[in-house]
């Protein structure tokens, strides 16, 4: 049998979401992430259509992280009639678990206002999947063990290592022929709140790097200041500061940093309310592998003690009509959908509101859109007005930035002989192309979308 490797670039190529990559060699074929496309209208159109490959002859799935983008497509994948095993680390597929389930329940829900509310161009709108779908999807899951290598077939295998970004994370290294394949995931950033430092590959023959923040360093701002101020400045207004945010880990963080503001007396004892089911089934994965994280159990319960977690939609109506001035954590952070959107309609036309934007915002985005300076934003079929003050915490971003993605490539022994930059907007793939040629002189490509790499026939 001839022997040779194709990897296919089905997503996180040449734009940030939608992370699929897929191995097809003489023996398996492995898919490294199935992500949805998030973002711009015509990146979003591409998750109703089918793949372009043979679906039934992936033999294994392996998930770098739990993220919607990296995870959110496995049950059309399902349909498309994959019959494999999903593999992660046990926290990637516990977040994986909540995604799904609460995704498929967006699905349905928006399906149904849109139906009733007649604003979809489609008729009727169907659901992109359901929490039955997520439920067939999580049949097919099975816990891989971290930093120990696990064999495929009689060529290849593959190990899962810590990468931080957030709970469960992992780079995986997947050995084909002695050759060594390293797909990065979403890497971490050093000296993180609540996470250990990234672990570093020591070899890799083809490296898939994101490049999320390619070209950027993150800002030398003190994030307890900037809060602090944001804070006391929503006081002083006698607003509401609302913080879209991102389920799993940002929320976490945002909940330890304003805990640890009020233990150290450099906030007042300002209400806190949590709208985000899935946050809060986020926090259950923190209690249950605390090997995986920096928070101490004492610390995790007082963080949660401090904040009121809103259980119902009523709950949300409710916190709504509560006249004090408050800080309000909902997702989604992009501001894509989620229970944010019901404050925003409430709230954003009110000068005394405060938005803080506090990851990265993807293009298309109404997150990206309030970045720049939108007057307006559309959902639920109509506009709202933006008279909210609008404010942003870079430096509280999961991913690594530039520095980061070089340190943690500083390990590798080698030159490698492919070097693809994933995951990152056309302006970041470039700069860090420049950046890795000046400072390594590697041989670095730019994939885009669907194209395919054949090496070493």
């Amino acid at each position: 049998m001839e022997k040779f490797v194709k990897l296919n670039f089905l997503g996180a190529a040449g734009v940030v979401t939608g992370s699929k990559f897929l191995i097809e060699t003489s023996e398996k074929n492995i898919l490294v992430d199935c992500g949805m496309f998030q973002g711009l209208k015509e990146l979003r159109e591409l998750n109703w259509e089918n793949l372009p490959i043979d679906v039934p002859s992936i033999d294994v799935v392996l998930l770098t992280h739990g993220h919607l983008d990296h995870v959110g497509y496995l049950p059309r994948l399902i349909k498309q009639g994959f019959k494999g095993k999903i593999k992660g680390s046990a926290p990637t597929l516990a977040i994986a678990e909540i995604i799904l389930k609460d995704s498929g329940k967006i699905h349905e829900e928006e399906t149904e206002k849109a139906n009733k509310e007649k604003y979809s161009k489609h008729n009727p709108a169907l659901p992109f999947y359901t929490i039955k779908d997520a439920e067939n999807t999580i049949k097919q899951f099975e816990i891989a063990q971290v930093d120990k290598w696990i064999p495929l077939s009689e060529h290849m295998s593959y190990r899962f290592q810590y990468n931080g970004h957030i709970i469960g994370s992992t780079f995986i290294e997947i050995d084909i022929n002695a050759k060594r394949y390293v797909f990065s995931g979403d890497i971490g950033r050093r000296n993180d709140y609540l996470l250990k430092d990234p672990k570093k590959p020591e070899w890799a023959d083809v490296l898939c790097i994101e490049s999320t923040y390619g070209n950027k360093l993150h800002p030398e701002e003190n994030v307890e200041d900037v809060l602090i101020a944001i804070v006391l400045e929503t006081l002083q207004k006698n607003g509401n500061l609302i913080i879209p945010s991102f389920a799993v880990e940002r929320l976490q963080t945002l909940m330890f940093l304003l805990w640890k503001l009020y233990k150290e007396n450099k906030i007042p004892n300002i209400p806190i309310f949590v709208d985000s089911p899935m946050g809060n089934n986020v926090l259950d994965v923190f209690k249950r592998f605390p090997e995986w994280h920096k928070l101490a159990r004492e610390d995790y319960n007082a963080m949660c003690n401090h904040v009121n977690i809103i259980r119902s939609y009523k709950e949300t109506w409710e916190t709504i009509d509560d006249r004090r001035s408050k800080i309000i954590i909902a997702g989604s952070g992009m501001v894509t959908g989620g229970r944010v959107l019901t404050y925003l309609q409430q709230l954003i036309d009110e000068p005394s509101t405060t938005v803080l934007l506090v990851g990265y915002q993807a293009e298309g985005t109404r997150g990206r859109q309030l970045l720049e300076g939108a007057h307006e934003i559309r959902f639920f079929g109509k506009y709202y007005p933006v008279k909210a003050t609008i404010k942003s915490i870079e430096s509280l971003s999961a991913h690594g930035d530039q520095q980061d993605l070089l340190d943690w490539l500083s390990d590798i022994k080698n030159v490698p002989e492919h070097v693809y930059l994933i995951h990152g907007e056309s302006s970041a793939l470039d700069a860090f192309r420049v950046k890795l040629k000046d400072k390594y002189n590697w041989n670095v490509t730019i994939p885009k979308l669907t194209d395919v790499e054949k090496l070493w026939i």
